[in-house]
């Protein structure tokens, strides 16, 4: 198991378009791969191959958040979803 901290940047948090980008990198890895807020100490983790549930995180700008990935792509998979959230998904 493999995971890292960050936090949301992007103006529309994970929310439609970023999300979608999300999920479809998550699912390009063969681990496990789930996201957690780390706001709300009750917060479950939710599968990061499924829009769905990261829709209904309700992840906005500002909420920290752990990516943990387990698998035999956990490392890749954990950092390269971290590279995205940290590039604000493309937005400025």
């Amino acid at each position: 198991m493999y995971s890292k901290n960050t936090e949301l940047k992007n103006v529309s948090g994970l929310h439609a378009r970023p999300a979608s980008e999300f999920v479809s990198m998550a699912k390009t890895f063969e681990s496990k791969v789930t996201v957690r807020r780390l706001d709300d100490e009750a917060a479950q983790p939710a599968n990061a191959k499924s829009i769905i549930k990261i829709l209904a995180q309700g992840l906005s700008v500002g909420t920290p958040i752990e990516i943990v990935a387990d698998g035999p792509d956990e490392q890749e998979a954990v950092e390269k979803l971290f590279e995205l959230v940290e590039s604000k998904f493309g937005e400025d």
